[in-house]
């Protein structure tokens, strides 16, 4: 799949977003669509804007707990309950091959800027909106300062223009779903950054027991072909949960491999 026409959503009152369309400014002539309330819940968002272009790339807030300095990227989408936008399994559409991509470019930016105050992290797939769209979120968190910081919205700019520019496909990556672990998916980045495995949605350990439903529906969303499953195997919870979940992608026909067997 090759993207031609490509879309820039932030929200106005979002300060992440803001910035980092300001800093793209300087890049090219992208199309912008900025609306006035946040992004993540569906009814805030003219889908007829949308409907002209390929890809979605939303430019936001990223919040945290702990408050650490963190770049981030994940597809929108919900495993279970809706808390914040979109409905309750349902994914949107996500690349595999443009989020690594998108992902080895932001670290790559981040080094040679030298922005090394900031985590760089994929999420497991979470919140709204819901589009019939591919589409990323790229984040800048997690303060207010971090926001407003125009190193790292510049960072962020870069790679997003670098991107889609330089965006191809690659028929020799692995494209995969990933399975397990925490929210912020350590094993999967290493695999993400330096192996040949593509992942596109992430469904992380909070989420189990996984269900025969969200795998179907990470793949169904995810727009090339699925060639594996990768499964974080220590975050997978209790035996019996693995179990049940080995089950469910054997009576799929579903190849998977541990995050230890992958060559990094």
């Amino acid at each position: 799949m090759v993207y031609s026409k490509f879309l820039i959503v932030a929200s106005k009152e979002d300060k992440a977003g803001i910035n980092i369309t300001t800093q793209l400014s300087q890049f090219g002539d992208f199309k912008f669509y900025l609306p006035e309330k946040e992004i993540i819940y569906t009814e805030n968002l003219d889908l007829e804007k949308l409907e002209p272009f390929d890809f979605i790339i939303f430019a936001s807030k990223h919040e945290s707990q702990n408050k650490e300095r963190t770049l981030s990227v994940h597809p929108p989408g919900n495993w279970r309950s809706p808390d914040f936008g979109g409905e309750k399994l349902i994914a949107c559409k996500s690349s595999a091959l443009f989020f690594k991509q998108l992902f080895a470019k932001i670290n790559e930016n981040k080094t040679n800027y030298k922005l090394d105050k900031y985590a760089l992290s994929m999420e497991a797939t979470h919140h709204g909106p819901l589009i019939d769209k591919p589409c990323i979120f790229v984040e800048i968190g997690s303060t207010e300062e971090e926001w407003k910081d125009r190193k790292a919205a510049f960072v962020i700019a870069k790679s997003i223009s670098e991107t889609i520019s330089e965006f191809k496909e690659n028929p020799y990556n692995e494209i995969a779903i990933a399975i397990g672990g925490p929210h912020y998916c350590p094993n999967f980045n290493k695999i993400q950054l330096t192996s040949n495995v593509a992942i596109s949605h992430i469904i992380p350990s909070y989420v189990i027991p996984v269900s025969e439903d969200m795998i179907k529906e990470a793949i169904n969303k995810t727009e090339e072909e699925v060639d594996l499953v990768l499964l974080d195997w220590k975050g997978l919870g209790k035996a019996e949960q693995r179990n049940e979940l080995l089950k469910i992608l054997d009576n799929l026909y579903l190849q998977y491999k541990k995050t230890g067997e992958i060559n990094k």
